[in-house]
């Protein structure tokens, strides 16, 4: 496998970076408001879904594992998102319950970065948004655990018609293995990318229940 010419490409990729200032004296004191701002304006310019969200975790190991979820709800200092509690990210968290997210938005230029420690929520509020959920997407929680190995497609399809039977013309309730966890920072850090690099970096850290603000090094 030649990668020669697919290396050419990636060094030719230019950066089109934003001029806006993230200025440490226009910035919030409190890094969740701050988020708040920017996950609105995210809201409003990108073309991708910003709730879109790296969530990285540690295995058994104390090796990193990363994948892709979705931000289905914020409260005060809590990013809440939604999974199998079978599923390997959720046992990695019964493990080691500190994580980190990532929101990247390309069109603002910008980037959050927040590490924390994660719960669950209550039975309540995972049966509640469960509730919310398309049926297809009810359906799939109840045929399927994330991450078991199967043999083929046709072996998805059919537990999923299985279970498109079982609840034909009935409410589907929320599986016991499927709930919502809440990660609660310790710290945030906001990207804003600049010309020529010079990259604006404001790091949040809780110390003693207050928030200290500081200006890094791109």
């Amino acid at each position: 496998m030649d990668l020669a010419d697919l290396n050419r490409k990636i060094m030719n990729i230019k950066s089109n970076p934003r001029h806006q200032a993230l200025r440490k004296k226009d910035a919030k004191a409190d890094p969740f408001e701050q988020f708040v701002i920017w996950f609105n304006e995210a809201l409003q310019f990108e073309p991708y879904p910003a709730n879109a969200m790296v969530l990285a975790t540690v295995d058994e190991k104390g090796e990193p594992d990363a994948r892709v979820v979705l931000l289905k709800e914020l409260e005060s200092h809590c990013f809440i998102f939604y999974t199998n509690y079978e599923s390997k990210k959720a046992k990695q968290l019964s493990k080691h319950n500190a994580a980190a997210l990532n929101f990247y938005w390309p069109h603002t230029a910008r980037q959050v970065r927040i590490r924390g420690k994660v719960k669950k929520v209550e039975r309540s509020k995972s049966e509640s948004y469960f509730a919310t959920r398309p049926r297809e997407t009810q359906l799939g929680a109840q045929a399927w655990i994330q991450s078991t190995v199967l043999a083929n497609r046709e072996e998805l399809n059919t537990k999923f018609n299985e279970a498109e039977k079982k609840f034909s013309g009935r409410v589907i309730p929320c599986p016991d293995y499927w709930g919502g966890y809440a990660l609660v920072p310790f710290e945030y850090e906001f990207f804003q990318s600049r010309d020529w690099r010079a990259h604006d970096r404001l790091l949040y850290i809780l110390e003693n229940q207050r928030w200290k603000i500081m200006r890094l090094a791109p």
